[in-house]
């Protein structure tokens, strides 16, 4: 059993799913993934491949996009938390350049489906964070985009963790010289 909330901030295709979670005085149990009830609540994917990365406190991933082999994303958090952010890319969308983000905890244990043609990136809140994600297509390592996670025109709300600010972000070489919004628009024209 799962609960979704759809099309957060009134972009269509994006969700927010919570599963139902059985719990004692040993634990707890829930189903991570349940094809009949993603379907029940219409959300039809395939998901073909699993990822996970471990990252510590300040770290921002994103926003990353894939150009030629774009990706259904469902994520969430198995340790720690993180805000996560989709930003919407899609070629004639109502909300094209809108963004939404949540936070992602194994605490809260909500999880994030992200359509395709949508950046995606998150920043991590506590001291680690795993992450874990299906997708729909493989890995092509030449078919990555990426859009400044910091980029004035897109404006997100990044909530940083306690005591850090903008200058405590750590990136990735590639994170670091992503394009801007308006960059990737340029492009797009071509």
């Amino acid at each position: 059993m799962i609960t979704v909330e759809k099309n957060c901030n009134g972009i269509e295709g994006l969700a927010v799913i919570e599963p139902k979670v059985f719990g004692d005085e040993r634990g707890y149990f829930m189903e991570t993934y349940n094809k009949k009830d993603m379907e029940a609540n219409g959300l039809f994917y395939d998901f073909v491949q699993d990822n996970q990365s471990a990252s510590k406190k300040c770290v921002l991933r994103g926003l990353h996009f894939q150009i030629n082999h774009p990706q259904d994303k469902l994520v969430r958090v198995i340790r720690g938390e993180v805000f996560d952010v989709a930003v919407d890319l899609r070629k004639g969308s109502k909300t094209f350049g809108k963004w939404f983000g949540v936070r992602l905890s194994a605490e809260n244990k909500k999880q994030f489906m992200i359509p395709k043609n949508f950046a995606h990136g998150f920043l991590v809140l506590s001291d680690e964070a795993e992450f874990a994600y299906k997708v729909t297509d493989f890995y092509h390592p030449n078919d990555e985009g990426g859009i400044l996670w910091n980029d004035r025109d897109l404006a997100i709300d990044w909530p940083f963790p306690e005591g850090t600010g903008e200058n405590d972000i750590i990136l990735s070489e590639k994170d670091r010289v992503n394009q801007t919004f308006k960059a990737y628009l340029e492009s797009q024209k071509a």
